[in-house]
C-alpha cells in the first residue's frame, strides 16, 4: 500500500513538473517578428518621395511628417508642428539653386521590437545641375506607425560641410 501511494505521489509530481515546464503557447505568439529590411525599404520609399517632391519644387507634395512632429535643424529653434516644418521646407526649396537636386539615403534602421516605432540614420546630398556635390550631411528620424503606416514624429539633420566664414 505504501509503494502504491509513493508511486502515485511520484507520478503526480512528475506530471506537475512536466506541465509546469511547458512554454505557454501565448508567449510564442506574443513575440512579433519585425522584418528590419522591410522597414528599411518602407522608410527609404518615404525618403525618396520626400526628395522627389523637393526636386519638383512642390512642398505640398510631401507626405512625411505627423501633425505633432518636431524637427531640429542647425542654427534655428525647433520647428514644432507639421505646418511650421512645411513652411521651413518651402523656404528651403525656394532657396535651392536652379537645377539642384537632393537625395536622401537611409543607412541604418532600428525598429522597436513590436515594429510600432523605428529610428532611421541617414545621409543626404545636394548636387548642382552638373552633378557636382554642393552639400552633404546626415539626419536622424524617429517614425511611429499610425494607421498602419510610418510617419515621422521627430527628426534632426546636420551638415557635414565646413561652416562658411561670414564676410565682415
Amino acid at each position: 500500500m505504501k509503494n502504491k501511494m509513493l508511486k502515485g505521489i511520484a507520478v503526480a509530481v512528475i506530471t506537475t513538473l512536466v506541465i509546469a515546464c511547458q512554454p505557454k503557447k501565448d508567449d510564442a505568439a506574443a513575440a512579433p517578428v519585425v522584418d528590419k529590411e522591410a522597414v528599411k525599404a518602407e522608410l527609404q520609399t518615404m525618403e525618396s518621395a520626400f526628395a522627389d517632391a523637393m526636386n519638383a519644387r512642390k512642398a505640398d507634395g510631401i507626405v512625411y511628417y505627423a501633425d505633432d512632429a518636431t524637427s531640429y535643424s542647425q542654427n534655428k529653434p525647433p520647428l514644432v508642428g507639421k505646418d511650421a516644418i512645411y513652411k521651413s521646407v518651402k523656404e528651403e526649396i525656394d532657396g535651392m539653386e536652379a537645377g539642384a537636386k537632393i537625395s536622401y539615403t537611409g543607412n541604418e534602421v532600428y525598429p522597436s521590437n513590436d515594429g510600432n516605432q523605428a529610428v532611421e540614420l541617414g545621409s543626404y546630398k545636394v548636387v548642382d545641375s552638373t552633378g557636382t556635390t554642393k552639400s552633404t550631411g546626415n539626419y536622424m528620424a524617429l517614425f511611429e506607425k499610425r494607421d498602419g503606416k510610418y510617419i515621422c514624429i521627430r527628426d534632426m539633420g546636420a551638415s557635414d560641410m565646413p561652416k562658411k566664414k561670414e564676410k565682415k
